[in-house]
């Protein structure tokens, strides 16, 4: 495309690329050993006080990728990943990657049910899992053809007397890890340590192999596996980059990670592109706990963060965190979901720094467009395309439109996904000579900013997290109590939205409370309705399709 069909690129900052070279590292592998080459005695991830060198792991990854290998794992098998930002993560990552092996991220939240369909639908032959939800994987792990299940602690790798006080306080004090019984598990660090009498296979890597099956909901409520490769990874890696680190010096900053690194955003941003500056990364085992987050402004010079809508608002109304030193703050990205306008004025009269929002999706790995981060973009836009990518809004006939005229956003670069793991259905709905369709509505406007405007799905953004209407709808609909229901998101102060549910009883004696409790039992808790109305009839086009866009717009009829 010419410049005059990519208004964005008159928009760039000074030393902004319009593109990428996304064969600059043939797979995510040849990066992370030039990172380690390059970085090797610096920090490369922190957590609780803790850290890991470049080389550091470098080895422990050699090491435990030779173990899945001596186990039997051969290379295009998947594993599951499912654990907090712990040291073990990015070892358990890189593992795979030199094994050449596929990560299969997994919330760790997730239910018996929903860990089951995951490891079912990408047929994981192992595991590395935190032991707080092991109890969780002995329900359903003889359903699944996992093989191999490495356990670990929260404290393992944070050395010595520390690691092992966090572990006490964890298991006995605050009772975090329930019972269970898998037989023929190994602890992470045996896993590591045994893999030093072996070596890793030999086999074809390349920009083209499926390194990762990210997980996302889909409108039919069908767990889809995005199929994301070394160059999808690769590119993105450095489109983030190119946007958003002008500014930082080689081997120094230190990024603060939050965000949970089995999400896309958090993954791309914060385990692989801060690499490329030989940043620290300080690892939150769960951001929830605001002293946590606050306590690494006092241990570290934070320089660049990462968040959601609902972290940044939780810190700005902490009374400590505004007597925190954040003058070392340079870039602070939201991303995952919506990042309010009046949230982004506060953070920068507070910190002093910029809070730039980006948008992307799973299939998209995830970067699509972001403000600049020099302060010039559009509060309230969702930005300018990235490096190497095209953007477009295209009517309902797939016709591209003009500025400021409404449709679906498309995607076009390196960065889009192969496709849907063994759905070739799903993926021609929305895969097109390279275009993406997003089922986002939106529109560009004369300078090449784009702007969210609706959502053409029914997906609900709940804390950055997907939340699809006919998942809730299928599994309370399980209820023998339930004749018919509906889900749709309602706006929250506290998350961006959350799950709203409209019931229409078969049996008069259901309650909310009993809805409730249901559905704690088989959805991970931002899943869980958070408002429950019971009504007479749900409102249906003529052929019976359930109109959620008429309960979210229109007063309800209660029962």
């Amino acid at each position: 495309m010419q410049t005059e069909d990519r208004p964005w690129l008159k928009h760039y900052p000074t030393g902004v690329p319009a593109n990428i070279n996304p064969d600059q590292y043939p797979s995510l592998t040849s990066f992370f050993d030039a990172m380690v080459e390059k970085y090797k005695s610096k920090p490369a991830f922190g957590c609780m006080g803790a850290t890991i060198s470049y080389l550091e792991l470098h080895k422990k990854a050699q090491q435990l990728g030779a173990y899945l290998h001596y186990r039997g794992l051969e290379p295009g098998d998947r594993v599951g990943i499912m654990m907090p930002n712990l040291l073990q993560y990015p070892i358990a990552v890189f593992a795979c990657l030199k094994a050449g092996l596929v990560c299969v991220n997994t919330n760790p939240l997730y239910t018996p049910r929903e860990m089951l369909h995951q490891f079912e639908v990408s047929d994981c032959k192992a595991v590395i899992i935190a032991e707080n939800f092991a109890h969780n994987l002995q329900e359903v792990i003889d359903k699944t053809n996992i093989k191999i299940t490495v356990i670990t602690s929260i404290g393992e790798l944070l050395g010595g007397l520390k690691g092992m006080f966090v572990d006490f306080a964890v298991r006995s004090i605050k009772k975090m890890v329930p019972k269970y019984d898998i037989p023929n598990t190994v602890k992470f660090s045996d896993a590591v340590n045994e893999g030093r009498k072996f070596s890793i296979k030999t086999f074809e890597d390349g920009p083209e192999r499926v390194i990762m099956h990210q997980y996302t909901g889909g409108t039919t409520g069908v767990s889809k596996g995005a199929e994301l490769t070394n160059k999808n990874m690769v590119s993105n890696m450095l489109q983030i980059e190119a946007i958003l680190f002008q500014d930082f010096k080689e081997g120094v900053e230190v990024a603060l990670s939050p965000l949970p690194m089995y999400h896309i955003f958090a993954f791309t941003v914060n385990t692989l592109a801060t690499m490329r500056a030989g940043a620290l990364s300080v690892l939150i085992v769960n951001a929830r706990d605001l002293s946590s987050v606050m306590k690494e402004f006092k241990r570290y010079p934070i320089s660049f963060m990462t968040g959601v809508n609902t972290l940044f608002n939780a810190l700005l109304n902490n009374k400590e965190f505004a007597q925190l030193d954040t003058s070392h703050l340079k870039i602070t990205v939201g991303g995952g979901m919506a990042v309010q306008n009046h949230v982004a004025e506060k953070w920068q009269e507070v910190t002093g720094c910029y809070l730039t929002q980006a948008y992307g999706l799973t299939e998209t790995s995830p970067a699509a467009s972001a403000n600049p981060i020099d302060g010039s973009g559009k509060l309230g836009s969702i930005g300018l395309p990235v490096a190497s990518t095209d953007m477009r809004i295209i009517d309902d006939n797939g016709v591209p439109l003009g500025v400021n005229e409404i449709g679906e956003i498309q995607i076009k670069g390196p960065q889009v996904m192969k496709g849907y793991f063994e759905r070739p259905d799903e993926t021609e709905k929305v895969l097109k000579d390279g275009w993406f369709s997003t089922g986002d509505v939106g529109k560009m406007d004369a300078d090449g900013y784009f702007w969210i405007v609706d959502r053409k799905k029914d997906m609900i953004l709940v804390s950055g997290f997907n939340v699809y209407p006919n998942e809730i709808e299928e599994f309370v609909a399980g209820n023998d109590k339930v004749l018919e229901c509906a889900a749709i998101g309602i706006p929250s102060e506290k998350s961006g939205e959350m799950v709203k549910l409209f019931v229409v009883r078969k049996d008069k004696s259901l309650t909310k409370e009993e809805i409730t409790a249901f559905c704690r039992e088989g959805l991970t808790a931002y899943k869980v309705p958070k408002e429950i109305e019971f009504m007479k009839t749900l409102p249906k086009t003529n052929v019976g399709k359930i109109l959620r866009r008429e309960l979210r717009d229109t007063p309800t009829t209660q029962a």
